[in-house]
């Protein structure tokens, strides 16, 4: 073969971070706060929604290309009840098999190839490989370390966007640094989305997973946005089943046929019985919501203070499943071979935050740990992790 076997638009893309260290949390037997998911499922009625809907053959075979009835009109009304958001669960809801898949479709369906994409930096990393897919340039802005939390730069934002911006990829609460973007921050965004005539493509999986207070705004609830925002949810965070792959978009009827015209390509269908089962989990009472955020809170605690007593600088998220890290405290300034190295150092596994960046050099000295773990698994990776200090 004379030619390289991969797309070069793929090339700087290999095995994810995830599934490396993920491995080595196997091998080596150390706790796993690497990646995203929780050690513990969601709740029991929605589990045996799923087993109904398979028994009663809902499902089984493939289920409608825009998503089962029953969650899309969860997902509509879940937009109105929360937001104010008013969707057409006909022509304004598409069901994808997770987030990631929506991302893709997303980009697919909108940026052609030589149009530049304006990210949060660091972002999750399918972010940088389906701008790649689809031919985009990203352009990153990024958050930066500010008095104990992640900040975005407004004036940053507005110098990155050019003549050739097709859209903004925003991601609040925001994974991995855990910043909430707030009213005022999104209402600058909008601004300038409506003045240089921009599309906005809103990763908002974490929507329900704020702490102290915060609050989370769906840009698409702000004026002169609802037309232009593609706006993307999932049930795999909100309700700890993170293997379903239930995901879905809310947007105009225009951007909701785009995004369906490249995802019909990628899954075609996906996720058939627990898509009923998600139907009836976004029906749960407030109660749910609040009892998992309250828990997620004490989670973010108690590792955040663990980590601080180990040696390490914590940026205390608002949000998300996760803390930031800055490890120059422990005499570490490579966040790879700190990852590396940490299951045999102290029995546990984390994520360097440089592969959420362009620039890595930005991202070194950061490292990611997750706290959606049962708290007798965050209490022993404390217990651990003060070997370090």
């Amino acid at each position: 073969m004379t030619r390289p076997p991969l797309n070069r638009r793929l090339a700087e893309f290999g095995t994810t971070i995830f599934a490396e260290m993920s491995a080595l949390a196997a091998r080596t037997g150390a706790i796993n706060l690497g990646q995203g998911f929780p050690d513990t499922d969601g709740p029991e009625e929605i589990r045996e929604a799923a087993v109904r809907a398979l028994r009663d053959g809902r499902g089984n075979q493939y289920p409608p290309g825009p998503g089962v009835p029953e969650l899309r009109s969860a997902v509509a009304d879940h937009q109105r009840d929360r937001y104010g958001l008013a969707y057409d669960p006909d022509t304004e809801v598409l069901v994808t098999a997770g987030a990631t898949e929506a991302i893709a479709a997303a980009l697919l369906a909108l940026v052609e190839p030589g149009d530049e994409v304006v990210a949060l930096e660091p972002y999750y990393d399918s972010y940088a490989a389906c701008v790649a897919m689809a031919g985009g340039t990203r352009v990153p802005v990024t958050l930066r370390p500010h008095e104990g939390a992640y900040v975005l730069d407004l004036d940053e934002l507005r110098a990155a966007v050019t003549d050739r911006t097709r859209l903004i990829l925003l991601n609040t609460p925001h994974n991995p640094t855990g910043t909430v973007l707030t009213r005022a921050e999104l209402t600058a965004v909008a601004e300038l989305a409506i003045e240089r005539d921009l599309l906005v493509v809103t990763d908002e999986v974490y929507e329900h997973l704020v702490f102290d207070g915060a609050e989370h705004v769906p840009i698409a609830s702000l004026p002169g946005m609802r037309e232009r925002t593609v706006t993307i949810g999932s049930a795999g965070k909100t309700f700890s089943f993170t293997g379903w792959k239930v995901g879905w978009i809310t947007a105009s009827p225009e951007l909701t046929s785009a995004v369906r015209s490249a995802k019909q390509f990628l899954t075609y269908v996906s996720s058939g019985p627990f898509q009923y089962a998600i139907a009836e989990a976004l029906r749960l009472p407030a109660t749910y919501f609040d009892t998992l955020r309250a828990d997620l809170q004490a989670k973010r605690d108690l590792l955040s203070e663990g980590l601080a007593q180990a040696g390490f600088e914590v940026y205390r998220p608002a949000g998300t499943y996760f803390v930031t890290t800055d490890i120059r405290p422990l005499g570490d300034e490579d966040g790879f071979a700190f990852c590396r190295s940490l299951p045999e150092r102290a029995g546990v596994v984390a994520i360097p935050n440089a592969v959420f960046y362009d620039h890595r050099e930005a991202g070194a000295p950061f490292v990611r740990f997750a706290f959606c773990k049962k708290t007798e698994v965050l209490e022993e990776a404390v217990s651990r992790l003060k070997r370090l200090a």
